[in-house]
């Protein structure tokens, strides 16, 4: 998408050094810088304003990614270095944080039974034992078979727990092969993942306002109709038992928060109990049949 002469201004302003208000950056830009670790955000009373917390690392982002931008002086520090990796900063500078590099981009993986999948054009098995998971780092050769459905969970708890929540899945989703993912650490990388497979995506995450923002703006707004909320069949019981501190909470950020069929069903039953409820609820414990 075209930058406008004023956002380019903008930006300019951001590599810098200097704070912009947070009305005068585009929406989906300032979410991915901020994904990115690349901005910090600033409140004045109502007013919010960005900054860049490292402008040699912002200005190589932005001009990897906007040709607009490129040629843009900045005297701060030695840009030629911007390319480097850690390892050739520090053997051709002696300082391995010149230019701020993303030293483990990426994202965890696992799954409960052996997923053949490719990296490299090789091929690679997930299947970790119970207590571990894979690390993928070089995401943009991973590729994993066009039937398997990709969950993403959002808490790590959850995400590391998977064999003992097998059940659950297999009744909420059927016998579908899962690759389970996270999107931690923060970034757009597991994103852009999903933009470059045609797999479906379901995401799993807390049943609360917060939670249905994040798979909105954050996924679905990317992958459209290929992509899901995880909604269990028992969950309007569950939120009987929830939390209301944290619904209050929310209440006033996102109580305008909408969504389509499925989604809404769960936002107004949310919205009719003034409820939230934790997906750590669904690890099994001891006595199963209590409500967390």
């Amino acid at each position: 998408m075209q930058l406008s002469k004023t956002l380019i201004t903008t930006l300019h302003r951001l590599m810098a050094g200097e704070s912009v208000a947070a009305s005068s950056l585009r929406k989906d830009i300032a979410e991915t810088l901020l994904a990115e670790g690349l901005l910090t955000v600033q409140t004045h009373g109502s007013r919010r304003t960005y900054c860049a917390i490292s402008t040699s690392a912002l200005k190589v982002f932005l001009e990897s990614h906007y040709e607009e931008l490129r040629g843009f002086e900045n005297s701060e520090v030695l840009i030629e270095k911007a390319g480097l990796t850690r390892s050739e900063q520090a053997a051709e500078t002696g300082n391995s944080k010149l230019v701020k590099v993303r030293s483990c981009p990426g994202f965890p993986v696992n799954a409960y039974e052996p997923i053949v999948c490719s990296l490299h054009g090789r091929e690679l098995i997930v299947n970790p034992i119970e207590g571990s998971f894979i690390f993928i780092t070089d995401w943009e050769n991973f590729i994993v078979p066009r039937d398997v459905i990709v969950v993403g969970i959002e808490n790590m708890e959850n995400f590391r727990m998977i064999h003992h929540q097998r059940k659950f899945f297999e009744s909420e989703i059927g016998s579908q092969r899962l690759l389970f993912v996270s999107r931690y650490p923060q970034s757009t990388d597991l994103r852009s993942w999903l933009q470059n497979i045609p797999n479906r995506y379901i995401h799993f995450g807390d049943f609360d306002l917060a939670g249905i923002h994040i798979f909105l703006t954050e996924f679905h707004k990317y992958l459209g109709d290929r992509s899901s909320y995880l909604i269990p069949s028992d969950i309007e019981q569950r939120l009987k038992h929830g939390s209301s501190t944290r619904y209050n909470a929310q209440y006033a950020k996102f109580h305008t928060l909408q969504g389509e069929n499925c989604l809404q069903a769960l936002i107004d039953l949310i919205n009719k109990y003034r409820r939230c409820y934790d997906q750590e609820g669904y690890i099994p414990m001891k006595n199963e049949n209590k409500l967390q």
